[in-house]
């Protein structure tokens, strides 16, 4: 007699038993023993990807990432797309995933909506994002001085990690149909960033100042 073969469990796996089960019974399952029972699979293989309910959580928000990301990368047009275009596409496609999982996303943040700053359950996929934000290589003034160039890197990571939990935040409040309010949101938000980092003009000053100050100079 052949044994069937035991279903490999997976992380994405247990994050959507845990997501079911959330929303099924409005609470956190009691322990991670009922918890692997209910689902057919051991206790130990919980722990092969997760340390505990908390590190689920995170977890399901890290997966909205990579899923979102993961996505992308299989699009041709993505990868040549410049900055502004590269994040624009994420947000959509980040916000898609958000949406799909919305029962949850509200049940787990509405308490905190307000302060999603502070929330540790958030901070996976702060890691990530801003990871994803510097590999984008967002063009920034060339000051020469790696001190500066630091406080500049750091400043446009926070910021644009402050810009995605205000538009998470709109997105929880949005009530206009298929959340089209969010889509506008996202697009003023993102072209007005890129608006204001856009530093064309300033180079055009700095060089223009470079050619008086050089020209001043032979002229004397």
């Amino acid at each position: 007699m052949v044994m069937a073969k035991k279903k490999v469990i997976s992380s994405n796996d247990i994050i959507g038993f845990y997501m079911d089960y959330v929303l099924e019974h409005g609470q956190n399952p009691k322990s991670v023993f009922a918890f692997s029972k209910l689902n057919n699979f051991e206790e130990a293989t919980f722990y092969d990807h997760f340390a505990s309910f908390e590190a689920i959580e995170k977890g399901v928000f890290e997966a909205f990432f990579t899923n979102s990301i993961n996505a992308l990368n299989k699009n041709e047009d993505y990868n040549i797309f410049d900055a502004r275009n590269k994040l624009l596409s994420f947000y959509f496609t980040f916000f898609e995933n958000l949406t799909a999982n919305r029962s949850y996303v509200i049940h787990s943040l509405s308490n905190n909506k307000n302060n999603l700053k502070g929330l540790k359950l958030l901070t996976g996929l702060k890691n990530h994002f801003t990871a994803y934000i510097s590999e984008l290589e967002i063009q920034m003034l060339d000051i020469k001085q790696e001190q500066i160039e630091k406080i500049q890197q750091k400043t446009l990571k926070e910021s644009a990690w402050l810009q995605l939990l205000i538009t998470m935040k709109f997105w929880m409040d949005d009530t206009s149909s298929s959340f089209e309010k969010t889509d506008i949101f996202i697009e003023k938000s993102v072209n007005t960033t890129f608006d204001v980092l856009d530093i064309a003009p300033i180079k055009s000053v700095i060089d223009l100042g470079k050619f008086l100050f050089k020209e001043k100079f032979q002229m004397n």
